[in-house]
């Protein structure tokens, strides 16, 4: 297999501060669309069953599109209404945990047997849940951060790291926001894939920079031909997963999908721009001890 060609970037045309401002602005939009949503509507980012608790029920409905569904059922509080899988199944979310007269709807209009499963999840648990991934999520951020400052050993290099990483999952959240992508426990697990990717890569770079033999550029560009390669395939694989899991109806692979996609392409940004920038100010201008 072929290595996917990377084309050497003329970073002595751009000023630090150049190089810098890009990925800064993008963080600093990224901020303010999380504070906005935040004072709008009290939470950063839209929160899913998962964390708000309510009932999903997924039914049969032959001859029927989700916007039939929706008319059908718009006298009800339903939150989505989502094809899933193969043929004509559907899933309900509602945020109320009694569905009887729901049922009734659903079983009225599309038969007695039309009803697959019903699961309900209280707002307590719901509540639980999400203290219980934030907590995770700020202990994996802590942790990266420690390790990285026990590899480097200094101060600059490591806050380089730790940067990208912070920016690698703010801006994917702020797209979240915007494309209405709702927090969930699989948008989780992909927040902290991306901890650890952004670190993969930055580490890469500050290792091919800080602790090999060789020009700073030509260090930079050997990393680069490693790290864009291993990031674009890595892109590509999660579109496609995105793409076929949306034609075959798998709701919570599409959005783990894409909010890996945001974080890869962020962390191309940040390695490459940002942390690259931090790594020359230090070798050239600022205090290496």
């Amino acid at each position: 297999m072929g290595r996917i060609d990377v084309e050497r970037v003329p970073y002595e045309d751009y000023s630090n501060r150049q190089l810098i401002a890009v990925p800064l602005a993008i963080l600093a939009v990224a901020i303010g669309v999380l504070a906005l949503a935040y004072l709008l509507t009290g939470t950063p980012v839209a929160l899913g069953f998962d964390f708000t608790g309510g009932t999903t029920v997924q039914f049969t409905a032959d001859d029927a599109s989700a916007g039939d569904i929706r008319d059908d059922l718009s006298g009800f509080e339903t939150e989505s209404v989502r094809s899933i899988g193969f043929g004509n199944d559907y899933e309900v979310e509602t945020q109320l945990e009694e569905t009887d007269e729901l049922e009734s709807a659903i079983e009225d209009r599309y038969g007695d047997d039309a009803i697959q499963s019903v699961e309900t999840r209280s707002a307590k648990f719901g509540g639980d849940t999400q203290r219980e991934a934030l907590v995770g999520v700020v202990v994996a951020f802590l942790g990266m951060s420690v390790l990285v400052a026990l590899i480097f050993r200094s101060l600059v290099p490591s806050v380089a790291v730790v940067a990208s990483a912070f920016s690698d999952i703010v801006v994917p959240l702020a797209l979240m926001r915007v494309f209405g992508i709702e927090l969930s426990l699989g948008a989780v697990a992909a927040l902290l894939m991306i901890i650890g990717y952004s670190v993969d890569s930055d580490i890469l770079l500050n290792n091919h920079v800080l602790k090999r033999h060789g020009e700073f550029y030509d260090s930079a560009y050997r990393a680069m031909r490693t790290g864009v390669s291993m990031t674009l395939t890595s892109v590509a694989a999660m579109v496609t997963m995105a793409i076929v899991s949306r034609l075959l109806g798998i709701p919570l692979l599409d959005d783990v999908a894409l909010i890996l996609t945001f974080g890869l392409v962020t962390d191309l940004l940040n390695t490459y721009m940002l942390n690259i920038s931090l790594l020359r100010w230090y070798k050239y201008e600022g205090v290496k001890r």
